[in-house]
């Protein structure tokens, strides 16, 4: 999927940790069933991996410090 077939609204945000730089960052984005994860450098061209929520909920409780 990429961004022009995502086809709803979609706020994207990175981490506060990423710098106002650019560099090699991850956006993600809320949607009503799913969270939305995509490249910042190729934002509007790149894929977009759609994951579900109860899916992206369990990755952040095992990934987060």
């Amino acid at each position: 999927m990429n961004q022009q077939q995502l086809g709803e609204a979609t706020d994207w945000f990175k981490s506060s940790y990423s710098g106002s730089d650019g560099g090699d960052c991850v956006e993600v984005a809320t949607g009503l069933d799913a969270v939305y994860v995509r490249d910042s450098k190729v934002a509007d061209d790149g894929p977009v991996l759609r994951v579900g929520r109860d899916e992206w909920a369990a990755f952040m409780a095992l990934t987060a410090g």
